[in-house]
């Protein structure tokens, strides 16, 4: 393979990596404050390092003629409505259930392509996509014949979470051919901060809390889970995804998000010492293998596509 056909999936990998040791890092934050709390933190945080860098002349952006209400669009899908259901997802589920069912995101971009894009997946696709959906289902089941209510409202809150990832792959390839991953990336932050900042502090003022605004602060634990969520899962993190979505078609760069569950996994079983119940299990490899056939049989057929063009 050539360089340049490395480097998209080098990124690819660093961002699932990232994002799945994410998982942990909000669990650990959630401990010490609210889910609102922590999203304000957090953008805020990568707002202000961005706006550093930008007037270091480290990074550039130029938004000059340029249609920003599509910025819009793509940061209401993420980070707002993304990460509210995230946030609240893992505050009710645990780390390895969120990696679990962010390894959906793939199947729902695929749907998602079907029904805006008029890109329809084949007979054996919609076989592996209605397994995957059944392995989410076989967990919910058996999560419900446990007694785990609570889980099951985290599992609900994470599909909205998948829901808005799968439409802010498809909006940010579209955005790729005007915007640069950098300028794409400061947007997302900028709108993050802004709207979860003045959520805090409307519900502050009307808890008569304001006082207490950075108490979280005080905890060692939530600033390093802060630092690495606002600076390392969103600055770095999202400046590779948008940097992928650039280079690869947005049902490709989705499948990184199996390597982030099994990292998710791994970090919430080993680090958190989460239980992992065998029907986590039998779930995962029901997704994990409806993921993998979706998007395997979707490229041997745009190979074959592309060797009938080659060879007419």
């Amino acid at each position: 393979m050539k360089k340049d056909n490395i480097i998209p999936y080098i990124s690819g990998c660093s961002t699932a990596v990232i994002f799945g040791m994410s998982f942990l890092f909000s669990k650990q934050a959630l401990s010490v404050a609210s889910p609102v709390s922590l999203l304000s933190f957090r953008f805020l945080t990568a707002f202000i390092v961005m706006s550093i860098l930008i007037k270091l002349n480290i990074i550039k952006v130029n938004y000059k003629g340029k249609n920003l209400k599509n910025l819009f669009y793509l940061g209401l899908m993420q980070p707002i409505v993304y990460f509210i259901f995230e946030t609240y997802g893992i505050k009710y589920s645990s780390s390895s259930e969120a990696g679990i069912m962010i390894a959906l995101i793939p199947i729902f971009v695929t749907l998602m392509a079907f029904i805006f894009l008029k890109e329809r997946p084949l007979n054996t696709q919609l076989l592996f996509i209605l397994l995957s959906v059944t392995g989410v289902v076989y967990i919910i089941l058996m999560k419900g014949s446990n007694g785990g209510n609570s889980n099951l409202l985290g599992i609900i809150l994470l599909f909205g979470a998948i829901l808005s990832a799968s439409a802010f792959n498809i909006i940010s390839r579209k955005l790729s051919r005007e915007f640069s991953p950098m300028e794409l990336t400061y947007s997302m932050m900028t709108l993050g901060a802004v709207f979860f900042n003045f959520i805090s502090v409307v519900t502050r003022i009307k808890n008569n809390t304001l006082g207490s605004y950075f108490y979280p602060m005080t905890n060692i634990n939530f600033v390093i889970s802060i630092l690495y969520l606002g600076i390392v899962s969103s600055i770095i993190a999202f400046f590779l995804v948008n940097f992928t979505l650039s280079k690869l078609e947005a049902s490709k760069s989705a499948v990184f998000a199996n390597l982030s569950t099994v990292v998710s996994i791994i970090a919430g079983v080993v680090i958190l010492k989460e239980k992992f119940y065998y029907y986590n299990l039998v779930g995962s490899i029901m997704i994990l293998t409806g993921v993998w056939g979706t998007n395997y049989f979707g490229k041997k057929t745009e190979n074959k596509l592309e060797l009938q063009t080659e060879n007419p």
